[in-house]
């Protein structure tokens, strides 16, 4: 292995709306890198599948599942590479990945353009500061257009984005790019387009070169000084000039430069290796912090030098015929076979038996590895999301983004003898995939899943069966609806119990009121009393009642959100107040007050994205008029309808089976979560009267 320099290392994640050629285009990096020696398509005809999608069920389907990490070089570089899923089911995969990685290639449909989840992948870069280069694929499609692309991903998710790159020919005729940066144009020959061969720039796209050129350096000059003085004086560039200022650019979220190619007919691929190692930042320029856990969470920047202490971050877990592997990113010092490093969560310390350099599913052993590596590690038991340091140091790496499940299944096993499966699948699952949760419901004694979408719950209800041997019974899907106010209420509410002995007693007093809609909080309380009324001890108890009663509402049995509790006044007593009796009373208070507040049921709305061919608009459109939805906007791309809307969850469930009746079997439909909204009467009355029958039913 060649000396490790961190000014050579990339660590890079691709990123895009599902089906616009991610795991494509991993697969050419790969071919080129030199890590495999034949390309293997998504859904070949060879029943090989793509390297990078490696479970049964990935090539099955067709889709990415799970990230996959490799390394590959490329000419002097080292490149960290992670191909993550588009479909938003799997949107912690991205979330996960996108914490550790410095830099990603957003890749781009040259036909849909920005598509819905192209939006949420972007919100997640943005969330990490993740700096990118946007690469327009697909080019040998009928209709495809990078610079309709461009136009879309400025208008649509605010990004400077500027051409680099200008497409020689389109569709069929689709044979190589301009590189603007040096004006130089590429072919890319042989079976494999392994054969990079620099051409003149065709006659016919000179004067659109020069047009395109003289926009980035102008786009560069608003974001870089020297550029901009040499703009200013008239005067061009160098190419070094040009690189310099891009990189400076790229890495400080100013800019993105658009590349262009298609993946699958090997098209533009090294030129965008080129671009990664070119603009996208090293470990050491991505700034980074961690929390130090001894002085109150205080922020400090974290340095990838391999003489400091060890801080690095366990961001996925994988089950193997081996055992758990745990995949880190190193952000600080070293990782070295037989170390013993500590758990800053489980506060346990380990020897890490075995550190291997993954390739998919393929593994490489490895003595140690440096700070602002990617590598896994065998035998070490942890959760997604834990943070490993050398003994002696309490530091933390701040935690990612999880988002709230949308929906639920009942779920136990079909014979009894896989009981032991069934709870070890659970509790592997549970930990590797931070979406994905479990709990027993008290009421009906029933296991219940919760996670991101039906696609998602069904993949872990397959996996059980193939990897545990444990069939399953699955109940009807559950909608994780939310309860909340809709008007203030005042509460007083005294509690007094009298036993032998000492008694129970606590009086309060104060209001309950809704928050606004776009508040990021879900329950708020405030402390108004004064004069000592309530003893400060007791105070706690009395938010604690007010939260725990908010856990299950009375109305249809689901949390309740968007609370502001306000308590003003109180009473106590001397002998028979209690931490006990001031919690119990606020839960009572709740209880009593929750039906003077107008309660009401909030159903979770899913952002849709149906794209079908334009002759079945009609029916499609009428399909999601039914459903409730609420169609946001329509667009005609290229002979396809792209119908946007707001649905509710609870009435999506089937709508794949007949949208693909509808337009025989032509359309498809991503979908996530967008917001929650009160549900109509109608459906309020329904839930509620269920709720009651359920439980009188278990009440007998």
């Amino acid at each position: 292995m060649a000396k490790w320099d961190i000014n050579l290392v990339r660590n890079i994640g691709i990123s895009a709306h599902i089906d616009s050629g991610k795991t494509t285009l991993s697969e050419r990096i790969l071919f080129y890198g030199g890590k495999i020696h034949a390309i293997h398509e998504v859904k070949g005809k060879d029943g090989v599948g793509a390297t990078m999608d490696f479970m049964d069920l990935e090539r099955e389907k067709g889709i990415t599942i799970q990230s996959a990490c490799t390394q590959v070089s490329w000419k002097d570089y080292t490149i960290n590479l992670i191909d993550t899923p588009g479909h938003v089911d799997f949107t912690v995969e991205v979330e996960r990945s996108l914490r550790v990685l410095d830099g990603a290639v957003l890749v781009l449909c040259g036909v849909a353009g920005v598509q819905s989840q192209s939006i949420t992948v972007d919100r997640q870069m943005k969330r990490y500061g993740v700096p990118r280069l946007a690469f327009v694929n697909k080019l040998d499609r009928q209709g495809a257009n990078p610079f309709r692309v461009q136009e879309a991903l400025v208008d649509k998710l605010k990004l400077n984005a500027v051409m680099f790159q200008i497409p020689i020919g389109l569709e069929d005729k689709h044979i190589g790019a301009v590189d603007l940066v040096e004006m130089k144009a590429y072919n890319f020959l042989g079976d494999s387009g392994e054969k990079v061969t620099e051409v003149p720039i065709p006659a016919d796209l000179k004067e659109q070169a020069e047009k395109y050129r003289q926009i980035m350096i102008e786009k560069l000059a608003d974001v870089d000084e020297t550029i901009g003085d040499k703009f200013l004086m008239g005067e061009m560039p160098t190419v070094a000039e040009i690189k310099t200022a891009t990189r400076k650019a790229v890495i400080a979220l100013k800019l993105v430069p658009v590349l262009c190619g298609s993946a699958f007919k090997n098209k533009g691929v090294q030129l965008l290796l080129d671009a990664v190692a070119d603009y996208l930042p090293t470990p050491a320029e991505k700034k980074e912090h961690g929390l130090d856990l001894d002085k109150n969470e205080e922020k400090f920047e974290l340095f990838p030098d391999d003489k400091k202490p060890l801080v690095a971050l366990a961001f996925k877990l994988q089950d193997t015929p081996f055992g758990q592997l745990t995949f880190m990113r190193v952000y600080q010092g070293k990782l070295a076979k037989g170390d013993f490093i500590y758990n800053t969560t489980t506060k346990k310390s380990v020897k890490i038996p075995r550190v291997v350099r993954m390739h998919a599913d393929k593994m490489e052993d490895l003595d140690s590895s440096f700070a602002g590596d990617i590598v896994a590690m065998f035998g070490i038991d942890c959760a997604s999301g834990d943070t490993f340091v050398h003994e002696g140091h309490n530091v933390s790496m701040q935690s990612m983004h999880v988002p709230d499940a949308v929906i639920s299944l009942a779920i136990s096993p079909k014979d009894k003898s896989g009981a032991n499966n069934f709870s070890k699948a659970l509790q592997k699952f549970r930990k590797e995939d931070p979406t994905f949760r479990v709990h027993r419901d008290e009421e009906s004694n029933e296991t219940i899943i919760s996670g991101m979408g039906e696609l998602h719950l069904e993949i872990y209800v397959e996996r059980m069966k193939r990897e545990f041997n444990c069939e399953t019974i699955v109940g009807a899907p559950q909608v994780a609806y939310r309860e909340t106010i809709g008007a203030p209420a005042p509460y007083d509410y005294t509690h007094k119990k009298q036993t032998g002995g000492s008694g129970q007693f606590a009086k309060v007093v104060g209001n309950i009121s809704p928050l606004p809609a776009d508040a990021p909080e879900t329950f708020v309380f405030e402390n108004k009393v004064v004069g000592g009324r309530i003893p400060k001890e007791f105070i706690p108890a009395v938010e604690e009642g007010f939260k725990e009663q908010c856990a299950k509402g009375p109305l249809i049995g689901f949390p309740i959100v968007g609370v502001k509790v306000e308590l003003t006044d109180g009473a106590y007593h001397d002998v028979d107040s209690s931490y006990m009796a001031f919690k119990i009373c606020a839960m009572a208070a709740m209880r009593e007050v929750y039906q003077k507040a107008k309660p009401t049921v909030l159903e979770p709305i899913m952002k849709l994205e149906t794209t079908v061919p334009e002759e079945y608009q009609g029916p499609a459109t009428g399909q999601i008029n039914q459903r409730r939805g609420i169609i946001q906007n329509t667009n005609s791309i290229e002979g396809n309808a792209v119908i946007e809307a707001h649905v509710p969850l609870s009435e999506m469930f089937g709508y794949s089976t007949d949208l693909r009746s509808a337009t025989k079997g032509k359309g498809e439909f991503s979908m996530e979560f967008s917001h929650y909204t009160p549900a109509p009467r109608n459906i309020q009355d329904e839930l509620a009267k269920k709720y009651q029958e359920k439980r009188a039913a278990e009440q007998k």
